[in-house]
């Protein structure tokens, strides 16, 4: 697994320390490209989902996990996170009446590719120990894509 940044002498973020600890159990080539996939995946069947419900379900459960991002105190991370968000309620909306069909399949077959992962991995997903790392697993597909792309969170 390659590390997005080396945290800065003195500093100890909370983003840094939930990072490492997520990487623990995505160090597999093979899990870590299924979690590329899958994590997105999953967000945008949850949001699809939920939306399905109802709408403000769905901008209730983004406004909530921008907040979460926004806790942790990165800039970068954050603002990638919001525009994320932003596609993400685009796709769900453009899905249109096929929304609640496609979300349902892609949250059954992604979960079942993270689980798979996982049992390759030889490790427990994270979310396991504390559900806060539901919402980590997108910043770890983000900050290993910038660490590929050689940019600086």
């Amino acid at each position: 697994m390659q590390t997005a940044h080396a945290p800065l002498p003195g500093t100890d973020r909370k983003v840094d320390r939930l990072l490492a600890h997520y990487g623990e159990s995505h160090r597999n080539p093979t899990n870590e490209l299924i979690h590329f996939v899958a994590i997105p995946a999953i967000m945008l069947s949850i949001v699809g989902l939920l939306f399905a419900l109802h709408p403000w379900v769905a901008y209730a459960f983004v406004a909530a996990s921008l907040v979460y991002y926004a806790s942790l105190r990165s800039p970068v991370l954050f603002a990638t996170m919001a525009v994320g968000t932003v596609a993400l309620l685009a796709l769900v909306h453009a899905l249109g009446t096929y929304l609640v069909p496609v979300s349902a399949v892609v949250f059954v077959v992604a979960w079942i590719f993270q689980f798979v992962g996982h049992k390759i991995e030889g490790k427990k997903p994270s979310f396991f120990e504390d559900i806060q790392y539901l919402w980590v697993g997108p910043l770890f597909v983000v900050t290993q894509l910038y660490a590929r792309l050689g940019v600086r969170w």
